[in-house]
């Protein structure tokens, strides 16, 4: 598994200087204004060009993908007044989620789903003032294209409220982008359980520690996203109406139902090591089970053989020409009757393994009524 490396910002260092610690890729930045009547959606090339939009009334969001400019970073704090601990916030990808209130502008930290074959989060810092949203994303691509397209239909409440709500709709895009991830790795674990139970291997050991490290990010994504909403909600501010904290208070249930789903799974992961123990020492006791059996099956036979097999000159039998026969029919007889023993005693025979799947379908029903 190869890790992301990132840079650290160097010890000593004085409090609002922005340093970048991710991949730096060029900036797209991506302008939104609206009106409940009007909308303009632009790609601007400079923070300079947000001027004409910022005075033009309505509301503006101003969307940038890409960190790899701290000039840029630089001149939109100055042009939307954002403070600089919060700016070197965003240049300093890998924060925990929060939010902080800084009079003038709200400063939200947010991380990002990302598909693919592991768990990743995209840090995405979103500012929202009296007339803007400003959002800043680690990399390309995002989950907030419905957002987009309910601005430009115009329906429902997104034109007709201000910068407060659209956050929320860009928060709750978010927080509903994890759904999807975590009906996979339901379906994912599902698949590790009857793989364990039935035919554990060291690739389902691998899986297993993959899920449990995938599931322990999410953890650390939404636990402290849960919190930032809350915060949002119970704390007093101009900038969020009431109105926008009702539909914030959704969002934060959302957030308890995503935590109580990881939590779940992360359990279910923790119990699938156990499992995975269980069923190689089955999967051993079988076979240990056989070759006793075997042995004790040719202790008798080895047995007659040995005496036979001694250097006397009167011995009876030695001289029958029905010996031979004999000798080898009591060792017949012996050895099926050992055998039909074993089977009636249960020892061997297809009742001799446990099937585990009523159990584990129960399990999944007891699971899901859970989540």
């Amino acid at each position: 598994m190869t890790r992301t490396s990132r840079k650290k910002k160097p010890p000593g260092m004085p409090p609002g200087v922005p340093v970048l610690t991710g991949e730096s890729s060029p900036p797209r930045i991506h302008a939104i204004r609206y009106t409940p009547e009007t909308l303009e959606e632009q790609d601007l090339t400079a923070a300079k060009d947000c001027l004409p939009l910022l005075a033009g009334g309505g509301v503006l969001w101003i969307d940038v993908q890409g960190l790899g400019d701290l000039e840029l970073l630089h001149s939109l704090g100055e042009i939307f007044a954002l403070h600089p601990l919060a700016l070197e916030d965003v240049a300093s990808v890998g924060q925990r989620p929060k939010a902080d209130d800084y009079d003038s502008h709200i400063f939200i930290i947010t991380r990002m789903p990302e598909t693919g074959d592991r768990v990743n989060t995209d840090q995405t810092s979103i500012f929202v003032g009296s007339n803007f949203v400003l959002t800043f994303q680690e990399h390309y691509g995002d989950c907030l294209g419905p957002v987009r397209e309910r601005l430009r239909k115009g329906k429902g409440l997104m034109r007709r409220s201000g910068p407060d709500y659209l956050a929320y709709a860009i928060l709750d895009a978010i927080v509903d982008g994890y759904f999807p991830l975590l009906e996979v790795y339901g379906e994912k674990i599902e698949a590790l359980e009857d793989e364990v139970v039935e035919h554990p291997t060291r690739a389902s050991l691998e899986g297993i520690h993959v899920a449990k490290r995938d599931l322990l990010t999410l953890r650390r994504a939404v636990w402290p996203l849960r919190d930032a909403v809350n915060s949002l909600i119970r704390e007093e501010n101009d900038l969020i109406t009431a109105q926008t904290r009702l539909y914030l208070r959704d969002c934060y249930d959302h957030t308890v139902q995503i935590l109580d789903m990881v939590e779940t799974y992360r359990e279910l992961a923790a119990g699938l090591m156990d499992i995975y123990i269980s069923s190689l020492s089955q999967k051993l006791n079988e076979v240990m089970k056989v070759l006793t059996i075997i042995s004790t099956i040719f202790i008798p036979l080895t047995f007659i053989v040995g005496i036979y097999g001694m250097n006397f000159d009167q011995m009876p039998e030695l001289k029958q020409p029905w010996g031979y026969p004999a000798v080898m029919g009591v060792m017949a007889l012996l050895a099926l009757g050992m055998v039909w023993y074993f089977l009636r005693k249960g020892w061997i025979g297809p009742g001799t393994r446990a099937v585990a799947g009523p159990k584990t379908r129960a399990r999944r029903v007891a699971i899901r009524k859970k989540i």
